[in-house]
């Protein structure tokens, strides 16, 4: 799955590494910059970082309740 931000000059791609099932932290947070060099905030174009199942499920309820503040504060 694939989440463009920043005007589309960053992807974030998430994904389970099956080449990795062995390990616990094998589910991927791959981070893409595809701007100009001038406009990039990392210092490599690609960063991956690997979580656990559990921290990927941590993950997506701080990112779910972030949102629902969000909506509640947008009315």
């Amino acid at each position: 799955m694939t989440l463009e931000i920043l005007n589309g000059s960053m992807q974030l791609d998430i994904f389970f590494d099956s080449s990795d099932w062995e390990y616990d932290d094998n589910i991927c947070v791959c981070i893409r910059e595809t701007c100009p060099e001038d406009e990039k905030i990392m210092y490599a174009t690609e960063t991956n970082i690997y979580l656990t199942s559990e921290q990927a499920r941590t993950l997506a309820e701080l990112l779910q309740h972030a949102a629902d503040q969000s909506n509640h504060a947008s009315r």
